[in-house]
C-alpha cells in the first residue's frame, strides 16, 4: 500500500516508545539529540560564533560591557513580558498556516499539534545548524500521523518561500518608508539583497514546475524511480495550494512576522532608550533584516550572524551606540532564541509526539 492510499492524518500507534530526534537522510529514525549536541561539529557552531562574536563586539567604540548589563538589569518587566507574549502568538499562526497547506495537500492535522511539532522543530534548528529542524518537522509529523513524508517536505519548502518572499517584500516596503528621505548605501546594499532573493525564489519556482521532474530524469542517479517518485509527491505538497488562498495565506504570514518586528520594538521601551526612534517601521526593517540572516546555515539560529548584522544595523545605518545596541541585541535574542532552547527543551521532554515508535515500511512510499 503506498502512502497515497493511507487515510490522512490517521494517529500512529505508540506501542513502542522510543525517543527519536533527528531524521537521517532514509527518513529512519536518528540517534539522540543529546548524541548530535555532542557531535564534534555541532560543538563548533555553537562556540565558535560566541567567541567571534565577543571579540568583535569588545572591539566596537564605544562599547561597555558593564553599561549594557546596567541597561539590560533595569528593563521594565512588564515591557519584556509582552514583548514575549507577542513573540509567542507567532507559533499558533505558524501552526494554523502550515494545516493549511497540509490540508491542501491532502492532510488533515489540528492546529495544536503543527504548532507543537513547529516549536519542537524550532528547538533543533536552535541548537543544531544546517537547519535541520524542518527536516525534522516534516519526519515528526510522518512519525505520528499516516502522511506522505515527501509531500509534507513540500508543504515545509512552500512554507519557507512565503516567509523569504513576506521578509524581502515587507522588508524593502520598511525600508523605504523608513529612510523615505534618502536611502544610505548601506540600506541599498540590503534592499539589493531582497531584491536578488525575490527574483531567485521566483526563479526557483518556475524551475521546480517546469523542468524538476526533467532535469532528474536525464542525470544518472541511482534508485531513479523512487527518487523520481519521491519528487512528485514532493512537487504535489509544494504546489497544491489553492490559488484563492494565497491572499489569506499572504496576510496571515505577514501577521506572523509582524509579530517579529512588535518584539524588537517593545524590546527597545522595556530597555527605554528614548534616543533610539527607529519606529514600527524601522522596527519591521531590522527585525526582518535579522530573519534573512538567520537562513544562513552554518550556525544554528543563525547565532553570531544575526547579532552581529542587528548591531551593525543599529550602529551604522540608525545611528545608535554600540552599547545600546548590544543591549537591544541581547535582549531580543534571549526571547528569540534563548526561551525557545528553555521552553522548547520542556516541551521536548513532555510530549508525546518524540516518543513514537518506528513507522512501519510502505512500499512505494517517500
Amino acid at each position: 500500500m503506498s502512502d497515497d492510499a493511507r487515510p490522512a492524518a490517521t494517529p500512529a500507534p505508540m506501542e513502542e516508545v522510543v525517543d527519536y530526534p533527528l531524521v537521517r537522510e532514509d527518513s529512519s529514525p536518528p540517534a539522540p539529540l543529546s548524541r548530535r549536541l555532542r557531535d564534534p561539529r555541532t560543538i563548533i557552531s555553537i562556540v565558535l560564533p560566541i567567541i567571534l562574536l565577543a571579540l568583535v563586539l569588545t572591539q566596537l567604540p564605544g562599547f561597555r560591557l558593564d553599561e549594557v548589563a546596567a541597561r539590560v538589569m533595569a528593563a521594565n518587566p512588564l515591557l519584556l513580558v509582552a514583548a514575549f507574549v507577542v513573540y509567542y502568538l507567532g507559533f499558533p499562526l505558524r501552526g494554523y498556516r502550515w494545516s493549511l497547506l497540509l490540508r491542501s495537500a491532502g492532510t488533515r492535522v489540528g492546529v495544536r499539534d503543527s504548532s507543537e511539532i513547529i516549536f519542537i522543530s524550532w528547538l533543533v534548528n536552535c541548537l543544531v545548524p544546517a537547519k535541520l529542524g524542518d527536516i525534522y518537522r516534516a519526519w515528526l509529523l510522518r512519525a505520528n500521523f499516516t502522511v506522505s513524508l515527501s509531500r509534507t517536505f513540500g508543504t515545509v519548502f512552500i512554507e519557507r518561500v512565503f516567509d523569504l518572499f513576506a521578509i524581502a517584500l515587507l522588508g524593502l516596503a520598511a525600508g523605504f518608508w523608513s529612510f523615505r528621505a534618502g536611502l544610505p548605501p548601506e540600506v541599498q546594499l540590503v534592499f539589493g539583497i531582497g531584491l536578488a532573493v525575490l527574483i531567485g525564489l521566483t526563479i526557483g519556482l518556475y524551475t521546480v514546475r517546469n523542468f524538476g521532474a526533467r532535469a532528474l530524469a536525464r542525470l544518472p542517479l541511482p534508485a531513479k524511480d523512487r527518487l523520481l517518485e519521491f519528487y512528485e509527491r514532493f512537487e504535489e505538497g509544494v504546489f497544491a495550494v489553492n490559488p484563492r488562498q494565497v491572499p489569506f495565506l499572504a496576510v496571515l504570514t505577514a501577521l506572523i512576522w509582524a509579530t517579529e518586528a512588535m518584539r524588537l520594538l517593545l524590546v527597545i521601551e522595556a530597555l527605554g532608550f528614548r534616543d533610539v526612534h527607529l519606529g514600527i517601521s524601522g522596527a519591521f526593517f531590522v527585525a526582518l533584516a535579522a530573519s534573512l540572516l538567520t537562513a544562513i546555515p552554518f550556525t544554528p539560529a543563525g547565532l553570531g550572524v544575526v547579532e552581529l548584522g542587528v548591531v551593525g544595523i543599529l550602529t551604522v545605518i540608525y545611528g545608535v551606540d554600540s552599547s545600546t545596541a548590544a543591549a537591544i541585541t541581547l535582549v531580543d535574542r534571549s526571547i528569540s532564541v534563548l526561551s525557545i532552547i528553555v521552553l522548547g527543551s520542556i516541551a521536548y521532554v513532555m510530549s508525546g509526539k518524540t516518543k513514537v515508535r518506528k513507522p512501519t515500511p510502505v512500499q512505494g512510499g517517500a
